[in-house]
């Protein structure tokens, strides 16, 4: 087409461009908005022709570039009904850039040029650029009032019009439903700008519009901020307060300016007022200057309205992005315009610094149910659709709760309109479930034709993504194509506005129509589009935080697109996307479950409340059930939610979730802004169980929504309310409902400050909830007078057990009459007692009124009340006003009122007057156990007994283990009375009267008196020492810290004498403790004793000894020679046997020799203790001397200078003596003198000179010194850092010495006269020196120097070298010896070599030692060594190998060893044992054993040989008939060697011993075994154990074991046996009858197997072990019933069986019982008293396994009454118990009691750390360690 055509084509095509458009010209109109948001449509256009009108409108578009003149020509084609023709003709010469620059028509020529911009009326002028003028005021107002009037005009003008454009968002195109509004009173942090503490929306007090500010001048804050989740409205009503100003109804303000943040985002300028009001808003037409003079003088009628202060980007520099928030803080401080009023929108969540803290907060919280149908109603006006949305809406419960969020509302109105008229009534809940598929019908619904351009969709949900990943919410004509713009204009998806960024700059933006819209076409996007996979989609499904941070410069856009995202995974959304992505449903489905499969990880993940809601959310709109399950089910037991804001559609979505779940769940809603009729969200929701809020918000509507929905909870157990607003109409609501939860055991209203008669009201409902355990009325003051109605309510109620009221707590404990075994989990301080918790028939009440301003006639009108009411366990009126009438009104009461544990009086004002009326008035009350008073600390607790009446039969064992509980130490027997009289001020004037008053308690039982803490002094002590014969027979006084002198202190031994009831007087005189203790003390005495948290004395366990001891324990005394020879005095008239424990800072050596000159006069002294008391030098010599000066001591243990015990010996008692002088400073020279008389001193135990300072030559002496000690038996010495040197004497000459010498690094000059020594001690047969520094060569030397004429020496050295060392060095070493080596054994991990040598060596005949020599194929060197070795060992009859290496010298060794194997004639035994050998090696061997015809013993267990290697051992069993004893332990035996194997031992008729442990023989070789063994009558010992045999393999075996008459021991431990094969078994054991050891551990071998042993055990059995055994109660008390008094039985072994219940006890003496395991058998308190008592029947018992079990302090109370009884007991194992720091110092009492146990193990039992480490101070024995540290063995032992 020539120019000419095309120009004559260009008019044509305009011409019928402006024909089409002339018809539809509103259409037009609404496009205009569109396309140019600032351009007005002026009045003045409308008289033009039309056509005329529509060329100047079409001028106006093309001027504004290609392309928003293409984007129009797409509009055009898409909505209008354009005939296709004329459409391909506007699409390739409009829609594209070629056609833009095509020359317009005519028509448009000849318009005029003043018609051409008639739009734009008035010239921007900046406003900064002119200087202000000086005019008049009267011109100035003018000014202002002409631009006031345009700023209205120019509002009404945007909100005016009826058609739709970009200033007017859609909802202001319906009638407007204002959301509901409520003020929040929350300060605000300036520092931080978050609110500090929760949002406490105010409830019941909804604000309007016009309430939003405040009229009135200089009142109320000039900030107001509105806030509210996304949808909520904040927009909306921001520009419906600018219509509302527009037509005249907000008159309070002149001016109103409206901004938003994503607009001033993009200014990048620093601006001023002027410019932020001219250039971006609107400017006047003349002199702004002026203009902006009047605002800032009428700046309190100005309103600024900033939306999205969520959005606003920080600051970066003063003229970076973000400078505008800088100007929008100084206008909210009010350093800009002051006086002007601010109102911002935003976001919950961290608000920025810049709001002041006086800021009025305004919480949206959208639509409530009367709201939504309001909204409705008027969207739906005159429609007949109607009355069929709100049938809708009622019946879909998701769709209503949806529409709370008025943004989802005015989208699902949309698409009920589009559905309804197609649909039958109720297919919402098909079509519309979930949000995401609203969405997506309302993008079908926006379509106008019904046809949806996937590619448009798609691309513009790419626009919309690529808007989100960078923070963009405003696009411009660059970002978008033009044929988009035109489908977002079509579809209603996009709106546009003016930006100004600056005067004269202005273009038009694009944004979609809210940002959830522009969140679901990017989901969309991910979703369909196949530019996106899968990993790129999964990185988009996150959970984000609730609260909006403000931290980062881009905005965070994307909450609802995990949600969106989630709800497309949905298979209902298939079919959407399919068409979509054009078909490719494969691709659709893959991403649709990548998505369900991050949130089914994310479901498993610990997330906090805001992401639990956001993942409910999203699972809620995939419509899985299997997911839903899964979140269900993953929600934690307690799910709190804490300070994030929450609406009803949250709550609705979690209940969704929560009807998967099975299990209940408890909801903890703390701080947590929620709107009045979020409870209803929870109605029906029946696997909550508690439930609780804890918010200010919460007020009376709360309540009522509340109250309905808590009868729909089912299961709800604990409803809590605290520090809400509810007032009397609230809580009515919520007393009606109550009755109508029968299910209900809490019920919680703290702080809610609720009135009296609130109060009253809410206890009335008591009986009508049954299963009621709690009532929480706390924080709520009430007065006297209502307490004491709540007092009568407790006395009547049946179902009360606990009254609490302490200052602002009250809190009624209730227990339902039908009593289950499930117990109310209480607050420590208010658990109730024992007798309530077992429910006793007739109720008992306790009763606590503290700190509530009692006075005297309120005391009476409560004993009145009590009086008729039931049992009182407890009455608590401390911290009231009493004073002594009162208190003695209710402790004359107190027998009265049936009180069974305590009245506590405290802090009511007693006085010393008092104290003596309260005495006499509980003198006749039976039940009284103990009264505390003291003055000082306002303490006066009764605690009382249960009355005799009550008792009903023995006390339970229950009941011992309270008594011995610190918490209950007031519970006593009825014999037992405590009177506590402390920091009372007492003088001895008192005690006359005092006496007199306590007289009435003495016959009621025994008494316990302390007057601790007073001030008796000396004339008191006397005077008291006077009364007490008169007082009866006490059970113990405490005199602490009354100002004892020393001679006062002294002077109460003589106590000993006059009082029969003393025995124990424990005195520590700085710090003034005394106590005088009887006998008699049992359970029921609590002794103050040193430790501060135990009581002290052993005593008090009730150790009954064959002659009681009396004890006097003297501490923190200046013990001077005086003072000792007094108190020595004053001890002789003593009766025996006496205890004297002395300890002082330091006790001179004058001050010793006195107390030891008065030994002999104490006659009836039992033991001398001086502990923790420094002692000179020449103490050791003074105490030593003691044995010659006093033949009573039988033993002097002087462990170190600070601890020394003199033990001395009874009448009927033999002689022997022990001594112990460890850690003191005899040296050498000290030692060497007391060695050389060792021969003379009287000692047959022990001596330890450990910790002596001494060296080598001590050592080496010691040696020298043993030929001249015939009584030593044993002797060790470590020089190293154990620093010991212990001597073993027994009462007869011995003629076999041991000596041990560890780390005394010898020298080389020290071997000889090593040797020599060696030489010398005859009787010295054993010799181990361990890390002494002796090298092979220096071990070699005394090899060849030990010489002696005839005998047996066994020197074992263990050396860090050993380990180094070759096979081939140390055979060299050994080669070394002057005697005959008879035995070697070497073992690599122990770094040890063992000699054995024979004197005098036996010489070989040289012949036959060249004979052998010629056989051998070895080196020079090899081959000399094999002929001194030939020579050396020539008589070698055992040698044995462990952990060796014999590959390291290319078999060098073995071949070696095969050489001297066939030169020993007389080896016997052979051991190799976990080592490594080649194949080659191992043939070297197996030709050496070959020839080893005399070998009885071979053991080559635990090694890892292939098959090969095993098949020639297994050869080289072939002829060893004499064979008694065979080890093949862990070699892998496979059928062939198996044959070999069982070939062999066909032959060996002489084997003892067969141990075949881990070989893997399996039921099939145990066939073949069994079979092989009928020859084996020898057999004693068989161990086939972890060989898994199975009942096969037994079967067969059971055959042949009676055909063994010797087996003595058989090990079938973890072979898969079960009951059958079990009984089998047993039937064949009890006919060996000589069987001493059965061990049948880890098999299911249950009781049947048990009862068949029991019936005949082996009469000779001496170890049983059946661990792991599957055993019950029954069958294990029938093996305890048949091994009872069996006279052989050392071991047994019943861990880890089920003994839950039974009573293992054996009534019969075990006589040689040395361990008893029963780890892990479920043993608790119930049944240990009587294994305890069998215990004792074990005289050898040595050790006690009772790990793992249920044992808590009553068993360790009973295990340390009986540790003394058992001499010989040395270890127990308690640990992973339930032993409490308590149990463990009984336990270390009854360690104290003599016993010889050298460890009890108890780790991992709760006990606190630091008690045990002081505890493990106090007894090193306890051991509290995971690792076994076992001390040292007593002395002695």
């Amino acid at each position: 087409m020539d120019p000419v055509d095309l120009q004559l084509g260009n008019k044509n095509l305009w011409s019928c461009l402006v024909r089409l458009l002339s018809k539809d010209p509103e259409w037009l109109d609404a496009k205009m908005k569109f396309f140019l948001p600032n351009t007005d449509l002026d009045s003045r256009n409308e008289t033009l022709d039309p056509e005329q009108r529509v060329i100047l409108q079409l001028n106006k578009l093309h001027v504004q570039g290609s392309a928003t003149w293409q984007s129009f020509i797409h509009c055009v084609c898409m909505q209008l009904e354009v005939p296709l023709e004329l459409e391909v003709l506007l699409l390739s010469t409009f829609g594209c850039d070629d056609g833009f620059t095509s020359q317009l028509g005519t028509e448009g020529k000849s318009l005029p040029k003043s018609q051409l911009h008639q739009g734009l009326k008035r010239p921007h002028q900046s406003c900064g650029s002119s200087p202000r003028r000086k005019q008049c005021r009267k011109q100035q107002l003018e000014l202002a009032k002409k631009y006031l009037q345009l700023l209205r005009t120019s509002a009404q003008q945007r909100y005016g019009s009826r058609i739709p454009g970009s200033g007017q968002p859609h909802a202001f195109h319906q009638v407007y439903v204002p959301p509901i509004l409520r003020r929040a009173t929350a300060s605000l942090d300036t520092q931080e700008g978050a609110i500090m503490g929760d949002l406490k929306v105010e409830d019941g007090t909804d604000v309007s519009i016009s309430d939003l500010f405040n009229t009135r001048v200089n009142k109320g804050p000039r900030v107001t901020v509105l806030l509210g989740k996304s949808g909520m409205g904040k927009t909306t009503l921001a520009h419906r307060l600018c219509q509302k100003w527009a037509e005249g109804h907000l008159d309070c303000f002149q001016a109103l300016f409206l901004f938003e943040f994503r607009q001033l985002n993009l200014i990048t300028r620093f601006l001023t007022p002027s410019q932020l009001l001219f250039d971006l808003y609107l400017s006047p037409e003349l002199d702004p200057d002026a203009v902006f003079q009047y605002l800032e003088e009428n700046s309190d009628q100005v309103l600024l309205i900033f939306d999205g202060l969520d959005e606003a980007l920080q600051p970066t520099g003063p003229d970076g992005p973000g400078s505008v928030l800088t100007l929008f803080s100084r206008l909210c401080r009010g350093t800009l315009l002051p006086g002007c009023r601010v109102m911002a929108t935003s976001r919950p969540g961290k608000l920025p610094a810049c709001l002041p803290a006086e800021a009025a907060m305004v919480y949206i919280l959208g639509f409530d149910g009367p709201r939504v149908e309001e909204y409705v109603n008027h969207f739906f006006s005159a429609q007949p659709s109607r009355e069929g949305a709100l049938v809708e809406l009622q019946t879909n419960g998701r769709l209503r709760s949806l529409c709370a969020v008025p943004a989802l509302c005015q989208v699902a109105c949309l698409c009920l309109h589009h559905l309804l008229p197609d649909h039958a009534p109720g297919q919402s809940v098909a079509l519309l479930p979930t949000m995401t598929q609203l969405y997506m019908q309302m993008v079908l619904a926006l379509s106008p034709r019904g046809h949806l351009p996937t590619t448009s969709l798609l691309d513009l949900g790419e626009v919309a993504l690529r808007g989100l990943e960078t923070g963009k919410v405003i696009f411009y004509v660059k970002d978008i194509a033009p044929p988009l713009i035109a489908f977002g204009a079509t579809h209603s998806l996009l709106t546009s506005f003016c930006v100004r960024t600056g005067p004269g700059h202005q273009q038009t933006g694009y944004a979609f129509t809210h940002v959830s819209l522009q969140e679901f076409l990017a989901a969309l996007h991910l979703m369909a589009s196949p530019k996106v996979d899968k990993d790129t989609l999964t990185q988009h499904v996150t959970l984000h935080s609730r609260w909006v941070q403000r931290t980062k410069a881009r905005l965070n856009l994307s909450d609802h697109l995990p949600t969106f995202l989630a709800g497309l995974a949905s298979c209902t959304c298939r079919p959407f996307l399919s068409h979509l992505a054009q078909g490719n449903e494969d691709c659709v489905g893959t991403k649709q479950a990548a998505v369900v499969q991050v949130l089914k990880k994310l479901a498993t993940r610990k997330l906090t409340g805001p992401k639990v809601v956001e993942l409910c959310h999203c699972v809620n709109e995939t419509q899985e059930p299997e997911l839903a399950s899964l979140t269900a089910q993953s929600l934690p037991y307690q799910l709190p939610f804490h300070n994030f804001p929450l609406t009803c559609t949250d709550l609705a979505t979690l209940t969704n979730i929560l009807e998967h779940r099975e299990a209940p769940i408890h909801l903890d809603f703390d701080g947590c802004p929620l709107e009045p009729h979020c409870p209803e969200a929870l109605v029906g929701c029946g696997q909550i169980e508690n439930l609780s809020f804890k918010s200010r918000k919460c007020g009376d509507a709360f309540a009522e929504a509340l109250s309905r929905s808590l009868p729909t909870m089912g299961r709800l157990q604990m409803l809590g309310l605290a520090g809400s607003k509810i007032t009397a109409r609230g809580i009515s609501h919520l007393v009606k409902a109550l009755p109508l939860c029968p299910q209900l055991e809490e019920v919680s209203f703290r702080d809610n400050q609720l009135s009296d008669q609130v109060v009253l009201n809410i206890v009335e409902v008591l009986p009508h909830l049954p299963r009621l355990r709690k009532l929480d009325l706390s924080g709520n003051s009430v007065c006297v007078s209502t307490l004491l109605c709540l007092a009568r309510v407790a006395v009547t109620c049946p179902t009360i057990r606990t009254l609490q009221a302490r200052k602002a707590d009250l809190i009624f404990l209730l227990s339902p009459p039908t009593e289950t075994t499930a117990e109310l989990q209480r607050a420590p301080d208010l658990q109730e007692s024992d007798g309530q918790r077992k429910g006793a028939p007739s109720r008992s009440l306790t009763l606590r009124l503290q700190k509530c301003q009692l006075q005297v006639h309120d005391a009476e009108t409560l004993i009145a009340l009590l009086q008729e009411g039931p049992h009182l366990e407890e009455v608590d009126l401390s911290g009231n006003q009493l004073e002594d009438e009162g208190c003695r009104l209710m402790a004359e009461a107190a027998s009265q009122l049936h009180i069974t544990r305590k009245l506590d009086l405290s802090d009511n004002g007693l006085s010393l007057a008092g104290v003596h009326c309260v005495l006499r008035a509980v003198s006749a009350c039976w039940t009284l156990a103990e009264l505390r008073i003291s003055l000082q600390h306002k303490t006066v607790v009764f605690m009382f007994a249960q009355e005799p009446q009550e008792q009903e039969g023995p006390q339970e064992r229950a009941a011992f283990l309270d008594s011995l509980t610190l918490q209950m130490r007031s519970e006593l027997p009825l014999s037992s009375r405590r009177m506590r009289l402390t920091h009372c001020g007492l003088q001895a004037k008192h005690l006359e009267q005092l006496c007199k008053a306590l007289g009435g308690s003495c016959h009621l039982g025994h008494l316990h008196l302390d007057f601790s803490g007073n001030a008796l002094g000396d004339e008191g002590a006397t005077r008291l020492a006077q009364l007490l014969p008169g007082l009866g027979a006490l059970q113990s006084l405490n005199l602490s810290e009354n100002g004892l002198s020393l001679d006062a202190v002294l002077g109460l031994a003589r106590c000993f004498s006059t009082l029969q009831w003393l025995f124990h007087l424990d005195i520590s005189f700085e710090s003034q403790h005394i106590l005088l203790r009887g006998d008699k003390t049992g359970r029921d005495v609590w002794a103050t004793g040193s430790s501060p948290d135990f009581p002290a004395g052993a005593e008090f366990l009730g150790f009954r000894r064959r002659c009681i001891p009396r004890s006097l324990r003297l501490s923190e005394c200046p013990l001077e020679p005086p003072s000792l020879t007094h108190l020595c005095a004053t001890l002789k008239e003593c009766p025996g046997p006496l205890e004297l424990q002395l300890s002082c800072e330091f006790l001179s050596d004058q001050s010793l020799e006195t107390l030891l000159d008065c030994l002999p006069r104490l006659p009836q002294l039992s033991l001398l203790q001086l502990s923790q008391t420094g002692l000179s030098p020449k103490s050791p010599f003074l105490l030593a001397n003691t044995l010659s000066l006093c033949p009573r001591v039988k033993k002097v243990d002087l462990r170190s200078l600070h601890h020394a015990t003199l033990h001395f010996r009874s009448n009927e008692e033999q002689e022997g003596v022990c001594c112990g002088l460890s850690a003191n400073l005899l040296g050498d020279s000290g030692l060497r003198c007391l060695l050389e008389c060792l021969p003379q001193m009287p000692i047959s135990g022990l001596l330890d000179l450990s910790h002596n300072s001494v060296s080598q030559e001590s050592a080496l002496y010691l040696v020298e010194t043993l030929p001249s000690c015939p009584r030593v038996r044993e002797a060790s010495v470590n020089l190293g850092s154990e620093q010991s040197f212990r001597i073993h004497f027994s009462k007869e000459d011995q003629a076999r010495k041991t000596l041990r010498l560890s780390e005394c690094s010898f020298r080389p000059e020290h071997v000889s006269r090593l040797a020599t020594s060696l030489s010398q001690s005859l009787q010295l047969m054993e010799l181990t020196l361990t890390q002494c520094c002796l090298d092979q060569e220096q071990l070699a030397i005394l090899l060849s120097l030990v010489g002696r004429p005839a005998g047996l020496f066994i020197l074992r050295v263990q050396e860090p070298w050993a380990n180094r060392a070759g096979i081939l060095s140390l055979l060299e070493v050994c080669a070394q010896a002057s005697g005959s080596v008879t035995e070697i054994s070497i073992s690599k991990t122990q770094q040890q070599l063992c000699v054995q040598l024979e004197f005098p060596r036996r010489e070989e005949n040289p012949e036959a030692v060249a004979l052998r020599l010629a056989h051998c194929d070895l080196g020079t060197h090899h081959s000399l060594l094999v002929g001194q070795l030939m020579e050396t060992c020539a008589r070698l009859q055992q040698l044995s190998l462990s952990q060796v290496n014999l590959c390291e010298d290319s078999d060098a060794s073995s071949l070696l060893l095969q050489n001297l194997l066939l030169s020993l004639s007389e080896l016997k035994t052979f051991r190799l044992t976990s080592s490594c050998v080649s194949n080659e090696g191992l043939a070297h061997l197996a030709s050496g054993l070959g020839h080893c015809h005399h070998l009885e013993e071979l053991d080559l267990s635990n090694n890892q040989f292939d098959e090969e290697g095993t098949k020639e051992l297994m050869r080289a069993l072939e002829g060893k008939w004499m064979l008694k004893r065979l080890d093949l332990g862990h070699l892998l035996l496979n059928s062939s060697a198996l044959t070999l194997l069982t070939h062999g031992l066909s032959h060996m008729t002489r084997l003892q011993s067969l141990r075949l442990n881990r070989n893997s023989i399996g039921d099939v070789g145990c066939c073949h075994l069994s079979e092989a063994l009928r020859a084996a009558t020898s057999l004693e010992e068989l161990d086939l154990s972890h060989n898994q045999i199975g009942d096969a393999g037994v079967q067969h075996l059971a055959t042949i074991l009676p055909r063994l008459p010797e087996l003595r021991k058989i090990d079938l431990s973890m072979n898969s046996i079960s009951p059958a094969g079990g009984m089998q078994l047993a039937e064949s054991l009890v006919l060996c009858r000589h069987l001493e050891e059965l061990m049948l551990g880890c098999n299911a071998l249950g009781d049947p197997t048990a009862l068949g042993l029991a019936r005949e055990l082996p009469q000779h059995l001496r170890v049983l072990h059946l661990p792991f055994s599957h055993l019950g109660p029954g069958g294990a008390l029938s093996l305890t019933q048949a091994l009872d008094g069996s006279p052989h039985l050392e071991e047994i072994s019943l861990a880890e069986n089920n003994l839950a219940g039974g009573v293992l006890r054996f009534c019969k003496e075990l006589p040689l019982l040395r361990q008893i395991d029963l780890v892990s058998c479920k043993i608790d308190n119930q049944t240990v008293k009587l294994l305890t008592s069998s215990f004792t029947r074990c005289p050898a018992l040595e050790v006690i396994l009772l790990s793992w079990n249920l044992l808590g302090d009553e068993a360790a109370a009973e295990l340390a009454q009986v540790l003394p009884q058992m001499g010989r007991l040395k270890r127990v194992d308690l640990e992973k118990n339930q032993i409490t720091a308590f149990g463990a110092w009984l336990l270390a009492e009854g360690l104290a009691q003599g016993s010889s146990i050298q460890v009890i193990r108890l780790w991992n039992n709760p006990i606190p750390r630091d008690t045990a480490q002081r505890l493990k101070s106090q007894e090193p024995r306890l051991d509290f360690a995971f690792f076994d540290n076992q001390p040292q063995a007593p002395w002695g032992t």
